[in-house]
């Protein structure tokens, strides 16, 4: 199977507006060493002028923006803006008094710290690991070979990049999960490349390598560029298979454009991680593999888009199958059951199009704010490729 063309590499930009639930700054007050912290007590809508609204006074040398984690959680705070956060929500978590304020900020202010470091941390631990490290199965490091994946992943592959092709004749080749939802399954890994990639990761995972948290929400698991295998694996994956599948399956959300990825595994097990929260991802679009091992539970979940009232009322239970990969949205509210036994290993595939993402940040839906950023980014670009439709709800 021939190779598409390469897209260029988006430079390492990321978004720092807020994530947009009921959070609104307001104009600076205070003293040149305290700052006021505003507290309201009902939703307020983006550009709304904030009303009723209770100030307590914060000492802090800058009181900073919220910004998402890349799960679709609130995290950490960036800029010289005063904070709002619903009053409910804060006294339900126990702050209430200047003191507890106080608290809260000195532990964002390290958040914000931690979050600027990820990018210089994350280069050490890739050249560290990259001179340090002795794989056990180091075959997985070679170019992604085609005896690595399962046929019918190829046969739709290659039916999507040829002339003629149609959603109508890749669904014939796909599980349609919901066509509603519109999540789909595939075989991607043969179980034999599952087996041998599980016993690199687990090599890796018992070596005393520095290794970095796949995400906000998965304590355990491995960073595919930090481990030296996005090159080899996931960028292959991405651009020659991936990328003609998706551009039938999902035109309107960049399908067609995807130009990066943040890949990890993440790992549940009796003990560590056993189940994941309801969340949706910082990606256009995403691919989630069983890899194994032995487990009982831990089911996927989805609810409906993010965006949309009662997104979480119906949800849609999804099995793990060794080898195969679920696809869908990255917007697609979802998350994991308990894990009753076992351990369970998934590949997780953030695919991001910075034609989609430059015009609307899939975190807070709106323009994106950029700043540099170091290693893998965000997957935004400074230019404005020719633009593409993004999803709508209707």
């Amino acid at each position: 199977m021939s190779n598409l063309s390469s897209p260029a590499q988006p430079a390492p930009w990321s978004c720092l507006r807020i994530h947009n639930r009921p959070v609104l700054h307001v104009a600076s007050g205070g003293s040149a060493k305290t700052f006021l912290l505003g507290i309201f007590s009902g939703p307020l809508a983006a550009g709304a002028t904030p009303s009723a609204v209770t100030y307590t006074e914060v000492p802090l040398r800058k009181l900073v923006w919220p910004l998402h984690h890349g799960d679709g959680r609130p995290a950490a705070l960036l800029s010289l803006r005063l904070l709002l956060l619903p009053e409910p929500l804060l006294r339900s978590r126990g702050c209430v008094t200047s003191k507890d304020f106080q608290q809260l900020l000195q532990e964002l202010e390290q958040e914000v710290g931690r979050r600027r470091r990820l990018g210089q941390e994350s280069a050490a631990r890739k050249a560290f690991i990259a001179c340090s490290y002795h794989p056990a199965r180091p075959e997985v490091y070679s170019s992604l070979q085609d005896a690595a994946l399962a046929p019918e992943f190829i046969a739709a592959a290659e039916y999507s990049a040829s002339p003629g092709s149609d959603l109508e004749g890749l669904l014939q080749r796909l599980e349609t999960v919901s066509e509603e939802k519109r999540i789909y399954r595939v075989p991607v890994f043969t179980a034999k490349f599952c087996q041998t990639l599980l016993e690199e990761l687990g090599h890796f995972e018992q070596s005393d390598m520095p290794k970095g948290r796949p995400n906000t929400m998965n304590n355990h698991g491995v960073l595919m560029h930090e481990l030296g295998l996005d090159d080899p694996l996931v960028t292959p994956l991405r651009e020659r298979f991936l990328l003609p599948l998706m551009a039938l399956l999902y035109p309107d959300c960049g399908g067609g454009h995807l130009d990066s990825h943040r890949a990890f595994v993440v790992k549940y097990a009796l003990g560590q991680d056993l189940e994941l929260g309801c969340h949706y991802d910082n990606a256009e679009l995403t691919l989630n593999v069983a890899l194994g091992k032995d487990f009982t539970g831990g089911a996927l979940y989805f609810g409906g888009l993010f965006q949309a009232p009662a997104a979480l009322k119906e949800t849609l239970e999804v099995d793990h199958v060794v080898g195969h990969g679920i696809l869908h949205r990255g917007g697609q509210l979802h998350g994991a059951r308990p894990l009753r036994t076992g351990e369970r290993w998934n590949l997780v595939v953030w695919l991001r199009a910075s034609t989609v993402r430059n015009r609307l940040c899939p975190m807070c839906c709106q323009k994106p704010d950029l700043v540099d950023d170091e290693g893998f980014g965000d997957g935004f670009t400074r230019e404005e490729p020719a633009p593409v439709d993004v999803c709508v709800l209707t």
